[in-house]
């Protein structure tokens, strides 16, 4: 009967469109009816005459993904197993390793990067490090497989073990870990003070419901203590919650300021996001310094790029000169994802629109384009290269017990221990990110010359090398 109906079909369109006529006038429906034609024909030559033919639905899934995916890297087609994932990934509990992955993967890319290990976590502890690339989950190789499939399968029940295989800079061979699934407190934020220089430095690796909250406490305590400046750093965020990001933006711009519009294929507003609350002060008097790479994308352009454009754009009603952007082009993701649900219990992921910054301008293709352009002078790793080379631009309960008061403060005196050493941990690793990094070098050096100049503004080329690197050793957690 199957076959009956693909040689009918055949046969139909053989008789209304054999050798058409090229009309530039063709509706779509009338483009759609003449491929469908040869389509079916396609199928049934299949069919009947490959010598190991593909079951037919997963050969049409294949066709539908193959077709989805021809219009742009974000768009793409969710079959029944991969929509199921994707809804079992945003609800439910779950377990995971402590990781935060670069989210711009696509899904013909051979491995996953690991932007981030959650200090204290399950693969910190196993050994895992940033920039390690995994190449294969339980013995089953990458390439092919969706970024929401390898996360559903590194996630899940707690205590059980998911086995990785990872390529690292220098490394040889490829290196094996095992590690053990456990609840891991998201670090989605890292702040200190430099108190010689007295600069505060918060680092957000992407944008959740309480970033805005974070920033907020760290922004009054500036405003009180008068501090000489802070280093925003967006590097490795590949976003987030635009809601986040407008929240963020609340605190620096005035009330109903445009953060970002979004349009169609015909250049026609969708959607207009401004801010909703007056802002913590209309004089920004210490500078603001956003670190920024490849690897920024998505909402954390978004933040910066609103941010450059009201620092160089000044309103009646807010003074902001003294924001710069400093690193790397950012990544230029600045296009607008839907999902929607299809028949056969599958899904599509559609781009639908682009954002828009201030100003009439998109990230989208482009991405942020730094005030001050400075590289990270350690060596490119390995997976580096391989990133860059790949994506260029757009182009991660216990029961209680009773226990006697001589046991309890035996305990406490152990915790203390404990807490102690994860916390000189914890600054260790903070002395060795600052002596390794040149743009957080930099940064400090920008604001310390805009300091000392009585200019209300600024220009790039006045702002020369001039101070020492940073002590490490004045250095302070915020809490």
């Amino acid at each position: 009967m199957k076959r009956f109906c693909l040689s009918f079909i055949c046969f139909f369109h053989f008789f209304l469109c054999e050798a058409p006529e090229k009309n530039e006038n063709q509706t779509t429906d009338d483009i759609i009816f003449h491929w469908i034609g040869t389509f079916a024909e396609v199928v049934d030559l299949i069919e009947k005459k490959h010598y190991k033919p593909e079951p037919i639905d997963e050969a049409m899934k294949k066709a539908i993904k193959g077709f989805v995916t021809s219009f742009d890297p974000h768009t793409g087609f969710y079959d029944e197993e991969n929509y199921k994932e994707l809804q079992d990934a945003t609800s439910g509990v779950f377990y995971g390793i402590g990781i935060v992955i670069d989210n711009t993967r696509r899904e013909k890319d051979k491995g996953l990067l690991v932007t981030e290990v959650i200090d204290g976590g399950p693969a910190d502890k196993a050994g895992i490090q940033p920039q390690d690339k995994i190449v294969e989950v339980d013995g089953k190789a990458l390439e092919g497989v969706t970024t929401e499939k390898i996360i559903s399968m590194i996630k899940g029940e707690k205590n059980t073990k998911v086995t990785l295989k990872i390529l690292r800079d220098n490394q040889p061979d490829l290196l094996t870990f095992t590690v053990t699934r456990d609840a891991v407190k998201e670090q989605q934020s890292l702040c200190f003070l430099l108190k010689d220089q007295n600069i505060y430095y918060l680092s957000l690796s992407m944008f959740s419901d309480t970033s805005m909250q974070q920033m907020e406490r760290l922004l009054k305590h500036i405003l009180e203590t008068n501090s000489a400046g802070l280093i925003l750093d967006l590097r490795n965020n590949s976003g987030g919650l635009l809601s986040s990001v407008l929240d963020i933006c609340s605190l620096f711009l005035p009330k109903k300021s445009i953060v970002v519009t979004t349009k169609n294929n015909k250049g026609e507003v969708l959607s207009s996001y401004k801010t909703e609350k007056a802002p913590l002060t209309t004089n920004w008097s210490f500078p603001i310094i956003i670190l920024v790479n490849h690897y920024t994308a998505s909402a954390a352009e978004i933040l910066a790029g609103a941010l450059q454009f009201y620092a160089r754009n000044q309103t009646p009603n807010l003074q902001m000169h003294s924001v710069f952007i400093l690193g790397e082009q950012t990544f230029g993701k600045g296009s607008v994802q839907e999902i929607v649900p299809m028949s056969n219990n599958c899904a599509i992921k559609i781009t639908t629109s682009l954002y828009f910054l201030p100003g009439d301008n998109t990230i989208q293709g482009e991405g942020i384009v730094p005030d001050i352009p400075i590289k990270r002078t350690q060596p490119e790793t390995e997976q580096s290269k391989w990133l860059t080379m790949h994506y260029g631009r757009e182009a991660k309960l216990p029961n209680s017990i009773n226990i006697s008061k001589k046991e309890s403060k035996k305990d406490d005196s152990s915790k203390e221990k404990k807490d102690g050493k994860e916390k000189s941990r914890y600054h260790e690793r903070i002395i060795k990110m600052v002596e390794s990094d040149n743009q957080l070098q930099e940064a400090v050096r920008v604001i310390n010359i805009i300091n000392q100049t009585t200019k209300k503004t600024f220009l790039v080329t006045e702002l020369p090398k001039l101070f020492a690197p940073i002590n490490p050793d004045l250095i302070q957690e915020v809490n």
